[in-house]
């Protein structure tokens, strides 16, 4: 019997949907952040999206993916989602609204489609990295690949100043 990879909701979505991608596993010992999975993947860290989810004031929640090496802008992300303010949620309430965990977090196959918002840095680059859906995953498509089938808007909202070293 062949060892298998156990595919995630991720990927059987980006399979499904025919939209070409790469996967790139590490260990969780070696990554625990994001810049320590770029640097493990030998990827430029504005290359690699995390995948943030937020409460608006409004009680309705969005999704935010930003370079591993930025902070989202708070004020200009719920400027972008029409809300006075946005906050993170808990963590512990992400998997029960997502279905995913912390650092496994993907914006494909979620529970429930929240709008997405993508930092518009992603432009730069040929292809992104962010969360397969389980810590230790990684995925790689192209944006258009992505917004085929996550609804999404490409906004300037990571601090460039705030780029984390």
């Amino acid at each position: 019997m062949k060892n298998k990879k156990e595919k995630t909701n991720a990927i059987r979505i980006l399979e499904q949907n025919k939209i070409e991608y790469l996967t790139h596993s590490y260990s969780a010992a070696d990554a625990l952040s994001g810049m320590e999975v770029a640097a493990v993947l030998e990827r430029d860290p504005g290359q690699v999206f995390k995948t943030l989810v937020t409460a608006g004031g409004s009680k309705e929640h969005y999704v935010f993916m930003i370079p591993v090496n930025r902070s989202l802008n708070l004020k200009r992300a719920a400027k972008e989602v029409q809300e006075k303010s946005i906050e993170m949620i808990r963590s512990k309430d992400l998997l029960p609204l997502t279905g995913y965990v912390h650092g496994g977090c993907s914006p494909i196959g979620m529970k429930k489609q929240f709008k997405t918002v993508l930092d518009s840095s992603a432009q730069h680059y040929e292809t992104i990295l962010f969360s397969g859906g389980r810590i230790g995953c990684q995925v790689e498509v192209t944006v258009d690949g992505l917004k085929k089938i996550v609804p999404l808007e490409l906004c300037d909202i990571s601090d460039p100043s705030d780029d984390l070293q």
